[in-house]
């Protein structure tokens, strides 16, 4: 799966899989560089020394309130990086608007709730599908779409598909002037609205 075709998959996790993985990674560095020291592979002096420097210990001692001042510091500064982030992975995802255009005096761009409305009419119109929910991801360079179809129980999936590619996104492709649109589609049943047949007796 290509990276822009992820967008339209889930919503994208890139910086929070980075952070995870360096964080990971110093750990992993830090844990082994600890057993290696431990074992005495650099040195049975070095495996007997303390863990913290007696030079920094005795700093510490010798400096109590710069130390906490500098604890405090840090403390804050953690603090402020994990609100951040937190708030930053918690907000809802844009819903870009797309440019088709960005020529000075004659931008042109296309609301996302257009787009999804337009999309949407055009998949509710496939024979089998009963409701479509559309909604529109990426950057306003980089559509991408996702369609959660309802289809009509007994309906032909391979037929809506056709249906859905060959002229709704093909439809789409074409307004976006782009060769590719990543999109995922999502299919559900609609027991519900399921044809009934009369029996007579």
């Amino acid at each position: 799966m290509s990276r822009r075709s992820r967008a339209a998959v889930a919503r994208s996790a890139g910086g929070d899989r980075t952070l995870t993985t360096v964080l990971g990674l110093v750990l992993v560095a830090a844990a082994v560089l600890a057993l290696l020291v431990g074992y005495g592979v650099f040195g049975q002096f070095r495996a007997q020394r303390p863990l913290i420097d007696p030079i920094l210990v005795q700093w510490v001692a010798d400096h109590g309130a710069a130390t906490r001042w500098i604890a405090l510091g840090i403390g804050l500064v953690l603090f402020v990086v994990g609100l951040w982030w937190t708030l930053r992975s918690l907000r809802p995802e844009p819903r870009p608007d797309v440019s088709l255009s960005e020529v000075p005096g004659e931008r042109l761009t296309v609301e996302h709730a257009a787009i999804c409305e337009a999309v949407r009419h055009d998949a509710e119109s496939i024979e089998g599908v009963s409701r479509a929910r559309v909604r529109l991801v990426g950057t306003p360079m980089r559509p991408a779409l996702r369609i959660a179809l309802t289809m009509v129980e007994g309906s032909d999936v391979r037929d809506v598909w056709a249906e859905l590619d060959g002229r709704v996104l093909a439809r789409a492709r074409e307004a976006f002037s782009v060769s590719a649109l990543p999109t995922a589609v999502r299919l559900e049943l609609d027991a519900t609205s399921a044809p009934t047949q009369a029996r007579v007796e």
